[in-house]
């Protein structure tokens, strides 16, 4: 059986003969510290090209302590998610069906098989509250680490984790790190124990791009880490439907207001290709979206202008379409097409294809053109009457507000707050137009089906067909108070 845990790890190098901090202090009162020692073995798993480790994922199995079990970690949001499996459903060296079915798009349909197995001596400390609930827990670990290969490569390191308990506050982790990075610990420029092993000894040179860089890479990688976790939690069944198109949409509006900053043919190829697919996922959510609120639009209507069944057309309609479109969806995952996506997802985290220089000079022109643009299409759209041009205003406003939050680094946190603040209000006015307007073309189109079939009439759904053409000029006058 799966279990899911979230965790926060803060991992730091230390040296062979670094002192472990007095953790005393940090108990609160009544509480106490628990110690105690563990050898633990971990054999890690991924592709021969290591396409798992280029997307921050680790898949392992784990023996010598309680967590003993095969354990797969999903960046996500601030913090990871740890996908659980005891060792009773897969005890041998084959990766489960399971686990592997969850990283198959990651690691674009190719076979896993052992690439490192470390040996880690550890002493674990425990910070327990007066009611034995554990707050953070710090592992004092010597690694011994063998990488797979035509020879074999060996090294041994000491590293420390301070890692947030169940009933903990970041704070209580925050003062951990305060006393380790004293006594002399540092910030390990390393991912996951398994990057350490693979990169050998020693850590990488150091990579010091300047803040505007690190700032535009930085938020392509957060994107490109929802979309990943995405891929996994669609695989187990669960809907992520909406944070994956979130961070497709961040994506492209980088791509989109940076672009004299990157490779044009490049970047070109991938804005279409992450166009195609949050197009298959937004079919999926639309109907989503539709079948919350019709059912509440239907819910405040008065019993006796819902004639027929009203609420059962549109539900059964639309769920039907949508496990129509979830099941493309999930087709689409193991295409051949969306393999070359995620491949190249992985090579941008690393190294985006930059053609000129990153520096704050150009994100802060790149910020002010997007803010420009986006006041430009309000004003005219208001002005107009066309559907069509208020939607365009409000992508420009997603991307003027998702510039802001990328340049906060930049522009400073007051300054970026304030701008996306007051985009992301027109995106949402602009949003209940755009809703509003769909929702309307989705009612006659239910409408006109209800009026063919015996039993069934389209008087409600000309009814809320009514209030969603009204619900649309109300956006659009609350669109043109925003231009004032």
């Amino acid at each position: 059986m799966v279990s899911t845990n979230r965790g926060r790890d803060n991992k730091y190098d230390v040296d062979q003969d670094f002192t472990l901090p007095d953790l005393e202090g940090l108990v609160p009162a009544g509480g106490r510290l628990d110690t105690a020692p563990a050898t633990l073995t971990s054999v890690y798993y991924d592709t021969t090209d290591r396409d798992l480790l280029r997307q921050h994922l680790t898949l392992r199995r784990r023996t010598g302590d309680t967590a003993a079990g095969w354990q797969l970690n999903v960046p996500a949001d601030k913090a990871p998610t740890e996908i659980f499996l005891p060792l009773g459903d897969g005890a041998g060296d084959t990766v489960p069906g399971e686990l592997a079915a969850l990283v198959r798009g990651i690691g674009l349909g190719k076979p896993l098989h052992q690439v490192a197995a470390l040996s880690t001596g550890r002493l674990t400390h425990r910070l327990l509250d007066r009611d034995e609930q554990l707050l953070a827990e710090v592992a004092d670990d010597l690694v011994h680490a063998t990488v797979a290969g035509d020879v074999a490569q060996v090294s041994e390191w000491r590293e420390v984790n301070a890692e947030l308990g169940e009933h903990g506050t970041p704070k209580v982790v925050a003062k951990v790190g305060k006393r380790l990075t004293k006594a002399g610990a540092r910030p390990s420029p390393h991912e996951s124990t398994l990057g350490r092993a693979l990169a050998g000894t020693h850590p990488p040179a150091a990579d010091t791009p300047g803040t505007a860089e690190r700032a535009l890479t930085e938020y392509l990688d957060a994107q490109v880490q929802a979309i990943v976790a995405g891929d996994v939690w669609l695989r187990r069944g669960l809907d992520p439907i909406h944070s994956t198109r979130v961070g497709i949409r961040r994506f492209r509006s980088t791509l989109r207001v940076f672009n004299k900053l990157l490779d044009t043919e490049a970047r070109t190829r991938l804005d279409a290709e992450l166009s195609w697919y949050a197009g298959v996922l937004g079919e999926v959510r639309d109907r989503q979206v539709q079948r919350k609120r019709f059912a509440e639009k239907v819910a405040a209507l008065p019993s006796e202008l819902v004639m027929g069944p009203v609420a059962a057309r549109i539900e059964g309609d639309l769920l039907a379409e949508q496990h129509r479109h979830l099941e493309h969806a999930m087709a689409v995952l193991d295409s051949d097409r969306y393999r070359e996506l995620m491949a190249t997802l992985a090579r941008w985290r690393t190294a985006p294809p930059f053609t000129a220089p990153v520096d704050s000079r150009s994100v802060r022109k790149a910020t002010r053109k997007a803010g420009r643009k986006a006041n430009t299409r309000l004003t005219a759209a208001v002005a107009d009457t066309d559907d069509a041009a208020l939607h365009r205003a409000r992508k420009a406003a997603k991307r003027a507000r998702y510039a802001a939050e990328l340049a906060r680094p930049v522009l400073g946190k007051k300054k970026s707050k304030k701008k996306a603040k007051k985009y992301k209000k027109i995106q949402t006015v602009l949003g209940e137009h755009q809703d509003s307007v769909v929702a309307a073309e989705t009612l006659r189109t239910l409408g006109a089906r209800a009026g063919t079939t015996p039993g069934e009439n389209g008087f409600a759904f000309g009814l809320l067909y009514g209030l969603e053409k009204q619900a649309a000029q109300q956006a659009r006058a609350d669109a043109a108070r925003l231009t004032s």
